[in-house]
């Protein structure tokens, strides 16, 4: 087909369209819908990543209709703005790394915001078991350097110890490692202090 055939056919097409003879684009009436649902979820998503479930929740909460919210995620998931795999790698990574939670208590926060569980053991295999008592580790003796003067008594290690478990127990850490990884810092403490 020659250069000025195309031409002469993209012309019609063009004047058919004008005329509104020719298929449409967009619905006008469509794009005006999502354009109020897109600015807010852009907003929520530029506050910080999302997973489709938690976006979508969101903006069903702001009273948006269901089906305009799921075209409008959809469309984000097309782009590359929603994904969930890289939402569950990335929560995975910071929340361990900036404030030290176990892998058990990120699945559960992954399993909140609507992540399917393979997704979420892809991403959880990224903390080894050995991260994970360092982490431990790391949290109880900045715990324990709080104690500035060694327990009198049992009573008052007792409480020092206490306070090291439940630092490590609200991050999600198993109890027995708790409380051995605890004993061992607050010991390691009471050493520094007594010396």
């Amino acid at each position: 087909m020659e250069q000025a055939e195309k031409l002469q056919q993209l012309r019609r097409a063009l004047d058919e369209y004008a005329a509104g003879n020719g298929p449409s684009l967009f619905d006008p009436e469509e794009e005006v819908a999502k354009a109020a649902v897109r600015k807010r979820a852009l907003g929520l998503l530029d506050q910080r990543a999302r997973s489709r479930h938690e976006l979508t929740e969101r903006l069903l909460q702001a009273e948006f209709p269901a089906e305009v919210v799921a075209r409008v995620v959809d469309d984000l998931a097309e782009v590359g703005l929603i994904n969930d795999e890289d939402f569950a790698f990335e929560w995975v990574r910071q929340r361990h790394a900036r404030r030290g939670k176990s892998a058990r208590v990120l699945d559960q926060e992954l399993k909140e915001k609507g992540v399917d569980a393979a997704t979420r053991g892809a991403a959880l295999k990224q903390i080894a078991a050995n991260d994970e008592a360092a982490m431990a580790c790391a949290l109880a003796e900045k715990k324990a350097r709080s104690l500035k003067v060694a327990p009198a008594d049992r009573a008052e290690s007792d409480k020092a110890l206490r306070r090291i478990v439940g630092v490590l127990a609200r991050r999600g850490f198993a109890q027995g490692m708790s409380l051995r990884i605890a004993r061992e810092a607050l010991e390691q403490r009471i050493t520094e202090l007594r010396d």
